[in-house]
């Protein structure tokens, strides 16, 4: 993937990122479920309208699948692969953590990144064998090698988990509280992966994959991370479960989750 196609995709990203910046208010409450689903559809689709034009025209070969939720495999080619608002339920609550994500997946594989963080004013990119950047510079995920002084995450993939998940979560977030300093359990999830690539986090796990995080995962090994799923293998799209994390705690962290049977 050249620096061309990164340049546009980034530019369509920002451009997207400011139509929801217009529609973000951190004064925003939202009285009920209903009108928060109405919010977050609404804001999806803003976004959603900036950038299936913008990078039709970038990479017109590429198929578009904007589900954030989606998983499983993907079939051979090329995909645009879309999280239109990663955290959109905290935006449409007036909370600040929330992203527009984009990766150009290849044969199963994500190629190319874009996360921009429209508050802070934030861009994340990256190129396969390209490295990963914030804002131009280049970022890599930190030194740490011991849990016991790692800053850890998890979060959820998608609301509506069933109540297995939802106990293998609180068993895997007390073991792993117990071995690092800190873990927090928020969303989205690919903010969490894109501190771990700029080393702020050492590790993510996650018990719920879905391919919207692909552009997440590219972030954390391009600046030098290892993502494997919870047997150690590579990442792929279709895993079920997956740990991110810097080289120095990664064996660490996966003894702790691969133990607890999840």
């Amino acid at each position: 993937m050249t620096q061309d196609l990164l340049a546009a995709t980034t530019a369509a990203v920002r451009e997207a990122g400011a139509r929801m910046l217009a529609r973000y208010s951190p004064a925003a409450r939202q009285p009920g479920l209903p009108e928060l689903l109405d919010s977050l559809h609404a804001n999806d689709t803003a976004v959603a309208d900036v950038l299936r034009p913008a990078l039709a025209a970038v990479r017109p070969q590429a198929q578009w699948l904007n589900d954030e939720h989606g998983s499983g495999p993907l079939p051979d080619g090329e995909w645009w692969l879309i999280d239109p608002v990663g955290g959109n339920v905290n935006a449409v609550q007036g909370m600040p953590d929330w992203n527009i994500g984009v990766s150009l997946v290849s044969d199963g594989q994500p190629v190319l990144a874009v996360l921009h963080f429209p508050v802070l004013d934030e861009t994340f990119t990256a190129r396969e064998g390209g490295g990963a950047f914030l804002d131009g510079e280049r970022v890599r995920v930190s030194a740490k090698t011991s849990l016991a002084g790692a800053l850890a995450g998890t979060g959820q993939a998608q609301p509506g988990h069933d109540a297995g998940l939802l106990a293998r979560m609180g068993t895997s977030f007390t073991a792993m509280s117990k071995a690092a300093l800190q873990v927090r359990i928020s969303v989205p999830v690919s903010q969490q992966l894109a501190q771990v690539a700029a080393g702020r986090l050492d590790l993510h796990w996650q018990l719920d994959n879905v391919r919207s995080h692909a552009a997440g995962v590219l972030l954390v090994r391009e600046a030098g991370g290892v993502v494997t799923d919870l047997d150690g293998k590579p990442w792929e799209p279709a895993s079920e479960r997956y740990l991110a994390a810097a080289p120095g705690v990664h064996a660490a962290a996966l003894d702790v989750l691969a133990g607890l049977g999840l």
